[in-house]
């Protein structure tokens, strides 16, 4: 739980009186099962920093082999991590380590 808490100060940090008005984050489940974690970029000190796109248990054109999966990448300008059921707080801490500048 100390990441949710950690991803709730880093959304706090961003909410300037504009940018919650046009972005945000998002979290939604996903029906092979797990998780997405969608976090808008734009306006934020993350704003098109390098991300290396991490992918673990997942086979050719993404496709998870097991429910122990995980990819994260920036697409749009968004953090876009999926995952399998148990994997929600694994893609907040790849998010958090990324945008703190901290290793894996």
């Amino acid at each position: 739980m100390e990441e949710l808490k950690k991803l709730q100060k880093w959304y706090e940090d961003q909410c300037n009186g504009d940018w919650e008005h046009q972005y945000g984050v998002s979290i939604n489940t996903l029906d092979n099962p797990g998780w997405t974690v969608m976090i808008d970029l734009n306006d934020t000190p993350l704003n098109n920093k390098q991300f290396e796109t991490v992918a673990e248990g997942v086979g050719e054109k993404s496709i998870p082999e097991s429910n122990n999966w995980i990819e994260c990448k920036i697409e749009n300008n968004q953090f876009v991590g999926v995952g399998g059921p148990d994997k929600l707080e694994r893609i907040i801490e790849i998010f958090l380590n990324w945008a703190n500048n901290t290793n894996l």
